[in-house]
C-alpha cells in the first residue's frame, strides 16, 4: 500500500511537470527560448510601448495652479489600437487644502478588459495565450504644492508623483510590475476673463523615473514635458495639449501625444471628454468620458 502511495505521488508530480511544461511550450515556441535562457520576466519589455495603454501613461499636463475645490472623478476609457482594443473604468480624488496652498490626488485603473491579437502578443513577449482577459491597474498617489500665483511671475506648481505596482496580469504585459515617480514644474498665465474668452497658455516640465528588468540597468529615466492652452468662457473650456517623456533607452520609452478636452460646468458636477492621439511609442486612440463630482468650490 505505501509503495502504491508513493507511485501515485511521483506520477501525480511527473504528470503536473510535463503538463506546465506543455502549457509554456507554445510561448518557448515562438521566442526560441531553451532551458539555461534567462527566465521569461527578463524577456518583457518595460516601456509604454510593449505594454498596455495603462502601464506607463504620460502624466497628465498641470497648469500652474491648484484648482480651489475637491473633486471626485469616474471615467470610462475606450483606447483604439489596431490588434489590442481596451476598454476600462478609473476613478480619481482630488482634494485641496492649506487655503488652496496645497493638494493631493489619488487616482487609478479600476478594471480593464483587453483583447489582443496573437501577433500583439508575441510582439510584447506575453504568457497570455489567448489574449483575453481582465486587469486592475496601478495606484497613483501625488502631492501639488502652490510656489506662485496670481503674480507678475507665472503661476507656477510643483507635482510629486508616486506609482504603485499594484497592477494586475504582469505576465501579459499589461502592467510593469514596478514601482515609479515623477515630479515637474507647471507654468501658466492668464489672459482675458472667463465671461468673453479666457486664454491660458500653460507647460509642464520635469523628470519621470521607473524600475525596469534590465540586470545592467534597473531603472530608466526620461525628461518629462508638455505645452497647452485653456480656452474659456463661462462654463465651457477646451484645451488642446501636446504631452510626453523622453526615455533614455530607446526601447519604446519614449511616448508622445496630442490631446483635446471639452468641459462643461455645472453647480456641483461637471462632464468631460477627452480624445489622446498617440504619435510615438504609444500609438493608442483613446476617448475618455468622464463624470465629475466638485465639493467646496473656492476658486
Amino acid at each position: 500500500m505505501k509503495s502504491l502511495l508513493i507511485t501515485f505521488l511521483i506520477l501525480t508530480t511527473t504528470l503536473q511537470l510535463v503538463s506546465a511544461q506543455e502549457d509554456w511550450s507554445w510561448w518557448n515556441d515562438a521566442h526560441g527560448w531553451e532551458s539555461g535562457d534567462p527566465g521569461w520576466r527578463n524577456w518583457l519589455i518595460i516601456s509604454p510601448k510593449y505594454l498596455g495603454p495603462n502601464a506607463l501613461p504620460v502624466p497628465e499636463l498641470k497648469k500652474g495652479f491648484i484648482e480651489g475645490h475637491t473633486e471626485f472623478e469616474l471615467t470610462v476609457s475606450n483606447h483604439f489600437l489596431s490588434g489590442d482594443p481596451t476598454q476600462d473604468i478609473s476613478g480619481r480624488a482630488y482634494i485641496p487644502f492649506a487655503q488652496n496652498k496645497i493638494a493631493i490626488e489619488m487616482y487609478g485603473v479600476l478594471l480593464e478588459h483587453y483583447s489582443y491579437t496573437e501577433k500583439i502578443r508575441d510582439e510584447r513577449f506575453s504568457r497570455d495565450k489567448d489574449g483575453k482577459g481582465y486587469a486592475i491597474g496601478d495606484f497613483y498617489f501625488s502631492t501639488l504644492i502652490q510656489l506662485f500665483k496670481n503674480r507678475t511671475f507665472p503661476n507656477t506648481m510643483f507635482r510629486a508623483i508616486l506609482k504603485t505596482a499594484s497592477g494586475t496580469n504582469f505576465e501579459g504585459a499589461r502592467y510593469a510590475d514596478t514601482p515609479a515617480y515623477s515630479f515637474d514644474f507647471s507654468f501658466s498665465k492668464d489672459y482675458g476673463q472667463r465671461e468673453t474668452m479666457l486664454f491660458r497658455p500653460h507647460a509642464m516640465l520635469g523628470f519621470y523615473s521607473w524600475q525596469t528588468n534590465d540586470e545592467l540597468n534597473l531603472q530608466n529615466d526620461a525628461l518629462l514635458y508638455g505645452l497647452g492652452a485653456d480656452f474659456q468662457k463661462n462654463d465651457w473650456r477646451f484645451t488642446p495639449s501636446w504631452a510626453g517623456y523622453f526615455g533614455y533607452k530607446n526601447n519604446g520609452d519614449r511616448p508622445m501625444q496630442m490631446n483635446l478636452e471639452l468641459r462643461k460646468e455645472y453647480n456641483k458636477k461637471a462632464i468631460a471628454i477627452k480624445y489622446q492621439h498617440g504619435l510615438h511609442d504609444w500609438l493608442y486612440k483613446t476617448v475618455r468620458f468622464s463624470f465629475i463630482w466638485k465639493l467646496n468650490g473656492m476658486e
